[in-house]
């Protein structure tokens, strides 16, 4: 079984709910043989990384930056996992307030330093709170396991 693994910071009502829309995307009824984990970033180490077979990162926008425990869950696991998750598959989600490029650049430099392959566009849910940005979280989580699922990943 193949194992994607969603680490994301939930801080808020608004942030659990995008996550929880990325995590029902992914284990949608239809795409089998997928075993999906969600992890907050505070908590998730080296081991769960070294262990997944494709990652969804999704984090706040804070003063134009991920959320600092982003930040810390790359600063412990990049070493461990610098040339032994080469072309690891990933996607990322950012809540916005401002527009999202500060968060989505910091962690691309990051994860380019990794050698991780990024699979998708970023998706950003730029300003106030929409029910709309749901949908396309659940799409990304959807999408994302079923190229697992179908190898092109």
């Amino acid at each position: 079984m193949k194992k994607l693994l969603i680490v994301s910071h939930t801080p808020s009502t608004n942030t659990r709910a995008l996550t929880g829309a990325v995590f029902m995307g992914a284990s949608h009824a239809d795409i089998n043989g997928i075993d999906v984990r969600i992890s907050q970033p505070l908590e998730t180490g080296a081991d769960e990384v070294l262990d997944a077979d494709a990652i969804i990162l999704g984090t706040t926008e804070n003063f134009g930056y991920m959320s600092g425990a982003m930040k810390d869950f790359f600063d412990r696991i990049y070493y461990p996992c610098l040339e032994k998750t080469e072309s690891l598959p990933f996607a990322l989600f950012i809540r916005a307030g401002n527009d999202g490029l500060g968060a989505q650049s910091s962690i691309e430099r990051i994860t380019k330093g990794l050698a991780w392959k990024q699979v998708q566009e970023p998706l950003i849910c730029q300003g106030s709170w929409r029910d709309s940005f749901l949908n396309p979280c659940e799409e990304l989580g959807m999408t994302m396991a079923a190229g697992l699922e179908a190898g092109i990943f």
